[in-house]
């Protein structure tokens, strides 16, 4: 495939505005408290971070959505929350955020907590992360509202994205009736994969693990230069697209009958990785949903990954960001 060209980059930009996604999966809220190290507590031998500031953004599915619509297309987002004050946090950062609409459709629980990641951050560097979560499967009657949820956001969407980072939302019901769903409608489906229900999702269009999930799998090292070992991966999962991020090393991109794609990385200053996966999966999915091409999908996505891990946090990509280093 030729590079990317200016011209085509805002052929796929201006097809995505007004599209609509259907985003499935663990929404989260994620905290910052950023301050200043100036000395040791006297208790025990940790830094005392004094903190002068305190910022918050969406995170796991929630942030694939806020992706999806700084692109300009718009979302439907299928997810659960707790009756807390972080879930009420998630949804009024969702109706602020600028670019098309979210439609959120979040499945509340009094007896579940939002899922919340807490960084203490001092000189840019982490110092400590604590996580509030319940992470057991969802109960069958929350499971069967959340399907409710599923089918009626997929029946309205070009695309559908599973995000899964194993806190009990996608479980095996909700995959199928998910992919099911998008199946029948004939729209591409974006898997992010973690190891809980990893090869539950069979029929995707295309599943995005990266090297560690996938080799951890299978059972087997990851052999990323090997094609073979790639279709042959790429059969076991069940997918029409495999498309395997490496880190430093960029993306493979293994499909049916056809060689394999590889995509080096964008050579930028990482600043923080926080979120570039989430980037990559809306970028897909908006991308195909769009007429792209999956090798022009997955250079766009990485393309939107180098410029996301140069930012701190997470944070999403505009399409002026996208222009700025594709060269004309």
């Amino acid at each position: 495939m030729e590079r990317l060209t200016r011209a085509r980059l805002d052929e796929i930009l201006e097809r995505s505005r007004g599209l609509r996604v259907a985003v499935v999966g663990d929404v989260m809220l994620d905290v910052y408290l950023v301050g200043a190290v100036e000395r040791i507590s006297p208790e025990a031998p940790v830094p005392v971070v004094h903190v002068t500031e305190e910022r918050f953004a969406l995170g796991g599915a929630a942030n694939v959505a806020a992706n999806v619509a700084a692109l300009g297309a718009e979302c439907n987002l299928v997810g659960l929350v707790g009756a807390d004050h972080a879930g009420q946090r998630i949804r009024q950062s969702l109706a602020a955020l600028e670019g098309g609409p979210i439609h959120a459709r979040l499945v509340e629980r009094a007896d579940r907590p939002t899922t919340t990641k807490t960084r203490v951050v001092a000189r840019s560097q982490q110092v400590v992360r604590f996580d509030h979560e319940h992470a057991h499967d969802v109960a069958d009657e929350c499971a069967g509202e959340l399907c409710a949820a599923v089918r009626d956001a997929v029946a309205a969407s070009d695309a559908l994205v599973l995000e899964d980072y194993n806190k009990g939302v996608l479980v095996p019901p909700v995959i199928r009736a998910a992919l099911d769903a998008a199946a029948e409608k004939g729209i591409p489906s974006v898997v992010d994969p973690k190891f809980r229900n990893f090869m539950a999702y069979s029929g995707a269009t295309v599943f995005k693990p990266n090297a560690l999930e996938l080799g951890a799998a299978l059972g087997s090292h990851v052999h990323a230069h090997d094609d073979a070992w790639l279709e042959d991966a790429r059969a076991r999962v069940g997918a029409r697209h495999l498309l395997l991020t490496l880190g430093e090393d960029g993306m493979a991109l293994a499909s049916e009958g056809r060689a394999t794609y590889r995509i080096p990385a964008v050579a930028r200053d990482v600043f923080d990785v926080s979120g570039a996966g989430d980037t990559v999966t809306a970028f897909v999915a908006v991308a195909l949903a769009a007429g792209a091409s999956i090798e022009e999908a997955a250079a766009l996505a990485n393309l939107a990954a180098g410029i996301e891990v140069g930012k701190p946090g997470v944070a999403v990509v505009t399409p002026d960001e996208l222009r700025e280093v594709v060269a004309e």
